[in-house]
């Protein structure tokens, strides 16, 4: 049976928006589920993120799913450059590499700096990822649409776009998102 990792997002925490939901939905179902509390959340950083993560992690295998929200996808690339096995696959919701900067202020323009500007090797994170699916919103205000392509170009990701969801997160009113429990089953 598949471990299941969920990591939430910047500003975030385990009982945010749908990932209570996702865990209890996938726990019914027999699955090991995990949501660790990602340090200091308001001001995330790549090092701390991706450490807490694989120490969460233990061995990877090639049964581990990975689901990340936001900032939490960037960790789970990241994670995934760091190790050389297979994972069974991974959900990501509302990942990103670029940004619509014109909300953020300067101090969240410096935080989400090194997560922007910091090159990621994609070729590794492709051959330890057996499959992947990424998840949408098309009014996300942070997260170009645009950046569906670089998940199925570089990753090969399969990619579902949903309609008016925002950053598909708690504040967006998101408490269940099925589509990203239907994404389990086709990892």
């Amino acid at each position: 049976m598949p471990r299941i990792i969920i990591i939430h997002g910047w500003s975030s925490h385990p009982q945010d928006g749908w990932l209570p939901w996702l865990k209890s939905e996938l726990t019914s179902r027999g699955f090991e589920v995990k949501i660790p509390m990602m340090p200091n959340p308001k001001v995330p950083k790549i090092g701390p993120w991706v450490e807490c993560l694989s120490q969460v992690v233990g061995t990877p295998d090639e049964e581990l799913i990975l689901v990340g929200h936001s900032v939490g996808c960037q960790t789970i690339l990241r994670y995934l450059e760091t190790i050389n096995v297979k994972i069974r696959g991974t959900v990501f919701v509302a990942g990103w590499f670029t940004l619509k900067l014109d909300d953020f202020d300067e101090n969240e323009i410096a935080i989400a700096k090194p997560w922007l500007e910091t090159p990621i090797d994609f070729e590794k994170v492709k051959n330890n990822l057996n499959k992947s699916v990424a998840i949408f919103s098309d009014d996300d205000l942070w997260v170009p649409l645009a950046d569906a392509d670089v998940f199925r170009e570089r990753l090969g990701s399969s990619i579902i776009t949903l309609n008016q969801k925002g950053h598909i997160s708690g504040l967006d009113g998101v408490t269940e998102l099925p589509e990203a429990l239907e994404a389990i089953k086709l990892l």
